[in-house]
């Protein structure tokens, strides 16, 4: 296929070059609401109509099958469970290393603050169905809400033509030690753990990704009291290129986002006009040999190979798109780091893909899209925990103290809170 360079664009055009690819969706924001009104009325008959419209599954329950459950690890193979099985070692370290020590601090003499964590308490995964199962998923979100301390830990994916799922994402919500599995997919399932059914347990904060509709309904509950993660949508690479770029890694990597779906976009940048004529060379060798090339070719379209006269232009358009996933494709990526600022996850060197990172190196995969990494970070260990400030102040903690507050709520006007002050210096001396 043609692809095309764009030749050191004006900084004029930057704007429209970082949008991203968009499908029509006229009528989103109008169907997500009318299925949220539908769970609300009646609950879980709405989403046994919605499961038969959208995924053409006549469901009676929706939690799956014990007996499934217990057997999905004998219906697949051991390379693959020992595969998940590292991946959750990983995963768990690198999760586990985030938790916080508490770390009582003096402010003044006589007064001590810290912080603690607290889990919340219950939590929705979404895990998205479509073209390919996405375990590895499961992993991301089980494992740091199970160390995070979650009590209940539910998971809603959309079911196979059976009312079944994937068995490698039950063995994967198993091991993660996720209670129960849901065969619900979509924007109706967003709106279940949002709402609460007779079925479904209504939960304080969702997880996930998914396409478009799953993405809208997410922002929908959070005007019905349930947070989000982030506003998670179609996957997206940009890969920085420099004179050692091994142009079959850069096409591989590229192609490894441009797989994910038709509204995935791959972005590759680079100083020399002659590294991108050999990677898209190689894109064209590579992307005949893929199952998934049709869908790989369409996202494509989307894609932006873009030549920079200079470096610096070249970080200050990856800032500027804010990526979710960003490659330093030159062996000499030290300089870059304290350059990035926006990005998801960045993977540094060449021989680091992107595919270390949504499988099996530790950090997590469910990251902002969209530009959205300019303001949000991937999910983490704090993704699922709140965080409380405590303070302990002694008798002459206040009275050292106590002056100051005073004269502050004065000025503002508060003498109720001079008054709360006031009444303890009184006492104390």
């Amino acid at each position: 296929m043609e692809i095309a360079i764009i030749n050191n664009p004006d900084k004029s055009i930057w704007k429209q070059l970082v949008e991203r690819p968009s499908l029509d969706y006229s009528n989103l924001e109008k169907t997500i609401k009318s299925i949220f009104n539908d769970v609300s009325n009646v609950g879980d008959e709405a989403l046994r109509k919605f499961t038969l419209a959208f995924d053409k599954v006549n469901l009676e329950s929706f939690e799956l099958n014990s007996n499934f459950i217990n057997n999905a690890e004998n219906l697949i193979d051991i390379e693959l469970k020992n595969a998940i099985l590292i991946a959750k070692n990983n995963i768990e370290k690198f999760h586990d290393s985030q938790k916080l020590k508490i770390n009582k601090i003096e402010t003044s003499q006589g007064v001590v603050c810290w912080q603690e964590h607290r889990a919340i308490e219950t939590v929705g995964l979404y895990i998205p169905g479509g073209t390919a199962p996405l375990f590895s998923t499961v992993l991301m979100l089980g494992i740091p809400a199970k160390l995070a301390g979650c009590k209940e830990i539910i998971l809603c994916t959309p079911p196979f033509k059976d009312g079944t799922i994937h068995p490698a994402i039950v063995y994967a919500a198993k091991i993660s030690g996720i209670t129960k599995i849901y065969t619900i997919g979509g924007a109706q399932a967003i709106a279940a753990m949002s709402l609460g059914t007779k079925t479904i347990p209504k939960v304080q904060k969702i997880f996930g990704p998914g396409n478009q509709y799953v993405t809208s309904a997410k922002q929908l509950a959070l005007t019905y009291g349930t947070a989000i993660d982030m506003p998670a949508g179609p996957s997206e690479l940009l890969v920085i290129c420099s004179d050692n770029t091994i142009p079959a890694y850069a096409a591989a990597d590229l192609l490894s986002q441009a797989e994910h779906g038709i509204d995935s976009q791959v972005v590759c940048l680079s100083t020399s006009e002659s590294m991108l004529k050999k990677i898209i060379e190689e894109i064209t060798v590579q992307l005949n040999k893929l199952p998934r090339k049709e869908i790989a070719k369409a996202a494509l379209i989307h894609s932006k190979f873009i030549y920079f006269a200079e470096k610096s232009k070249m970080i200050e358009f990856s800032n500027t798109y804010a990526p979710e996933h960003l490659i330093i494709a030159d062996r000499n990526f030290e300089p870059y780091i304290s350059q990035i600022n926006n990005a998801g996850s960045v993977f540094l060197g060449n021989f680091c893909p992107e595919s270390a990172g949504d499988y099996a190196s530790g950090t997590n995969h469910t990251l902002p899209t969209a530009g959205y990494a300019k303001t949000y970070s991937g999910v983490n260990l704090d993704s699922f925990i709140k965080k409380i400030t405590f303070q302990e102040i002694s008798k002459s903690g206040l009275n050292i103290l106590g002056p100051t507050i005073e004269k502050l709520a004065e000025a503002e006007g508060l003498f109720a809170h001079k008054n709360a002050v006031s009444l303890r210096l009184r006492d104390i001396n």
